[in-house]
């Protein structure tokens, strides 16, 4: 019979909850309360982090089901000068002293340690942002008072999280080794922006403003430019240090990396620097000829045309007009054309006597 529950209550296990069932209870209440989630409650997670600190430690377990969570925080319980305490426990003036008062740092070390922060796995927090690169907020979190608004990235959908570790140190109550550790590096956000292929042929600036966290948690508007260049390749990053939101804990604020995502594009696809096109034939055109016009992609009109027929795998190509080479951007790599031949699924007696006739 334990003294009181309200640590294993807080993780949603029994008092013979076992190493296992205790990760998995701290794990889903410290994802649900963490202060950056839309659930987040600070004193609730603090609370929650303190209680897996407590019943993760065989001794301070054993303490707490005894004598409860005051004794716990103190290392055993208190007891009268000359004492000895129940079950062979020590007594002494006051009993144990040395106790350690829980804080929200020490709550977010254990998150940390738990979720491998600084491992560079990111964030076990990942999510999908919508046109308007909605819900920025500390740590990489949707929710809380901040918000993307974006002018020059319509479109596309973002996603965000984190990498790099949450500030830490060794864990209390014996977790670490209680030595002090550099300052930790901030957050980097990653935000994915997509990006029409035209805007990444000319190299256009973006601007659009960001809502982040400033002290006290109070939402300020900062805009961010990102001047994009000719031939940038999906996957290219952007960083910005000390761009996102305030960090209490550090007095710093976050990194924001942005990830360039090429949109998809009606007319071309494109192969590192070359741009292919496909363009659709009739069985006829492909027979006998054709004369057509495309546009390329900086806008010009670029004419075709053939007087012999096609062949099934034929492709056209045209130097020069693909996408600018990002080392060099006054060279261009290839524009490619593909030959899609609309075949006919049947015929007539009437044309298949005449491909008898002629062929």
């Amino acid at each position: 019979m334990v003294k009181e529950t309200k640590l294993y209550d807080l993780l949603g296990v029994s008092p013979s909850a076992g190493e296992a069932e205790l990760k998995k209870g701290y794990r889903k209440a410290a994802l649900k309360y963490h202060p950056d989630k839309p659930t987040g409650d600070t004193e609730k997670f603090k609370e929650i982090s303190e209680a897996f600190e407590i019943l993760n430690d065989p001794q301070k377990r054993e303490v707490y089901d005894q004598y409860g969570l005051e004794a716990a925080r103190n290392g055993g319980p208190a007891f009268s000068a000359g004492g000895g305490g129940p079950g062979g426990m020590p007594g002494g003036a006051g009993g144990f002293s040395g106790a350690h008062a829980f804080s929200q740092e020490d709550a977010f070390n254990i998150f940390s340690q738990f979720f491998g922060g600084g491992s560079g796995g990111g964030s076990p927090f990942g999510y999908g942002g919508d046109d308007s690169f909605g819900g920025f907020s500390s740590g990489g979190f949707p929710g809380g008072a901040s918000g993307f608004t974006s002018s020059g990235f319509p479109g596309g959908g973002t996603r965000f999280r984190t990498t790099g570790g949450m500030p830490g140190g060794g864990m209390p109550g014996g977790f670490g080794s209680g030595a002090s550790s550099p300052p930790p590096e901030e957050e980097t956000v990653q935000v994915n922006l997509p990006v029409s292929l035209e805007d990444l042929f000319t190299g256009k600036k973006k601007s659009f403003k960001i809502t982040r966290k400033g002290p006290g948690g109070t939402p300020e508007k900062q805009q961010v430019d990102i001047q994009l260049k000719p031939g940038w390749k999906a996957g290219t990053k952007i960083t910005y240090k000390n761009e996102g939101d305030y960090n209490p804990r550090t007095g710093g604020r976050q990194t924001m990396q942005f990830i360039i995502q090429e949109k998809p594009h009606e007319t071309f696809k494109r192969d590192g620097n070359d741009l292919i096109y496909t363009l659709p034939l009739t069985f006829k055109e492909s027979l006998l000829g054709f004369s057509k016009n495309i546009q390329t992609i900086d806008g010009r009109t670029l004419p075709l045309s053939r007087v012999q027929p096609i062949q099934p795998s034929e492709k056209s190509t045209y130097p020069g007009q693909g996408m600018p080479l990002p080392k060099n951007p006054t060279q261009r790599g290839n524009l490619i054309i593909n030959y899609k031949v609309d075949y006919p699924t049947s015929l007539t007696d009437a044309q298949k006597r005449a491909i008898s006739e002629n062929f």
